[in-house]
């Protein structure tokens, strides 16, 4: 049960990524043909904004997500030794290296992970995850975050990040150009052009926002079903991490936890109640994962 999670977590992962990719592409080749009509100019230009972005993000995610967030670095076993020596402990047998180790001095408990790899990792918890939880539900919950980092989740959640701006910034682009009088070349138009075309790339630079989200919250949720069960794998005891979920469901609010990096906590940092959890939320319910573990 805990490996065939795994690997079936893995391939749905691919199909996400491999997705966005199609999804920015698409919609460069929409915005040149609707533009310059040729679809193939928009494509480069849309693949070159992707990978430009996500470079900026990658150099510099840590610092960013960590400030956001308000969150204080930890540079000695000194200042918080139970929690340090757990993700160290964690860190040996996930067989990473020891991340950089944050508080954010929030009472509601909660914890996220984040970098560009596990060489260049971070783990935050909040003062509240210290206090409420015991070291056994602790060890669960760092257990995940580890799993995060070794599973390539921080690099993973960094590119989806990426690769949504880049399709904000396309559609930006879209939005200013047509508000400016910006269109294809009246010639084309006025010699017939395809007009089925014109249509779907419209469409295209409509929806596909909505798709970035959609795909970006799909990969939030099935990565935090996997980081559940390598925890499990890590520690060997799904009962820790299972009272902890139910302690952090059963707490109020975050108040320090920045919107944009909701999708990197271990659970929703603002207690959203989706009607429709299966597509808009950017985490699976508690109950679920719940039962997933019980089930280990």
């Amino acid at each position: 049960m805990l490996y065939d999670q795994i690997a079936s977590n893995k391939r749905r992962t691919g199909y996400v990524m491999f997705g966005f990719g199609v999804l920015v592409l698409a919609l460069g080749a929409a915005l040149g043909y609707l533009f310059w009509n040729n679809w193939l100019s928009g494509t480069i230009i849309a693949a070159v904004v992707a990978v430009v972005y996500m470079l900026i993000m990658i150099s510099q995610s840590t610092n960013v997500v960590m400030s956001m967030n308000h969150a204080r670095e930890i540079t000695d076993v000194s200042q918080a030794p139970q929690l340090w020596h757990l993700i160290e402990d964690m860190a040996l047998v996930a067989q990473v290296p020891m991340p950089r180790v944050f508080i954010i001095d929030d009472e509601s408990p909660n914890a996220f992970a984040t970098g560009n790899d596990p060489q260049h990792a971070a783990v935050a918890v909040t003062s509240g995850i210290m206090s409420r939880l015991n070291r056994e539900e602790l060890e669960g919950v760092i257990g995940h975050e580890m799993s995060h980092v070794r599973n390539y989740d921080i690099r993973l959640q960094t590119i989806a990040l990426a690769l949504s701006a880049a399709i904000g910034l396309l559609v930006n682009f879209a939005s200013n150009w047509f508000w400016w009088g910006g269109s294809r070349r009246r010639d084309d138009r006025d010699s017939g052009g395809n007009v089925i075309g014109i249509v779907i790339s419209i469409f295209l630079v409509i929806l596909a926002p909505l798709a970035a989200s959609i795909a970006q919250m799909a990969l939030s949720r099935n990565r935090e079903y996997l980081a559940d069960a390598s925890s499990v794998e890590l520690t060997r005891n799904p009962q820790g991490l299972i009272s902890a979920l139910q302690k952090i469901d059963d707490s109020a609010p975050m108040k320090e936890a920045d919107p944009n990096s909701a999708a990197l906590y271990i659970s929703d940092p603002f207690k959203h109640k989706q009607k429709f959890a299966d597509l808009f939320a950017t985490h699976p319910p508690i109950a679920d994962r719940i039962a997933r573990l019980e089930k280990m």
